[in-house]
């Protein structure tokens, strides 16, 4: 078996991403995909076809996109790469029972699984604390209406 490394594809010129467009559009309906072979045919996961989704979208922008294979595993610095934060602050994240991990050892390791969990879930806890501030937003008072407020 293979290595399992990471590939980088460049987006194609403007001139042929027709094709990207109609792969995009099979990609995101609603009927089964399957790839076929002489062989026979293989329905499409629905993980793999959201992952092509993804990737057929970014090429179809312009971007470029790299497919990585990922340990489910993670240490603490790769954890907090991950998340955007600094390792300190994920080991108080960890210490206080937010993402669960294990110590084999002297040494912390994070499942792939909860930390995308727990972003997902802050993400989504950010998104209802935006709506909440939007739906208290009060009416300015009479004296900004012009948009000026009188100081003195």
């Amino acid at each position: 078996m293979a290595a399992l490394m990471n590939r980088t594809v460049l987006p194609p010129p403007t001139d042929d991403r027709d094709g990207l467009a109609a792969l995009k559009d099979v990609l995101a309906g609603s009927e089964e995909v399957s790839i076929s072979t002489p062989e026979g045919s293989v329905p499409l996961p629905d993980s793999v076809r959201g992952l092509l989704v993804d990737a057929v979208t970014a090429l179809d922008r312009g971007q470029a996109v790299t497919v990585e294979p990922h340990r489910t595993m993670l240490t603490t610095q790769e954890a907090a790469e991950l998340l955007g934060v600094t390792r300190p602050t994920l080991v108080r994240l960890l210490e206080a029972g937010k993402i669960p991990y294990t110590s084999p050892g002297r040494h912390r390791r994070v499942e792939l699984a909860d930390v995308l969990e727990f972003q997902q879930g802050e993400r989504a806890r950010r998104g209802q604390v935006l709506e909440e501030m939007a739906r208290e937003e009060t009416a300015d008072s009479g004296d900004a209406a012009d948009g000026f407020i009188s100081t003195r």
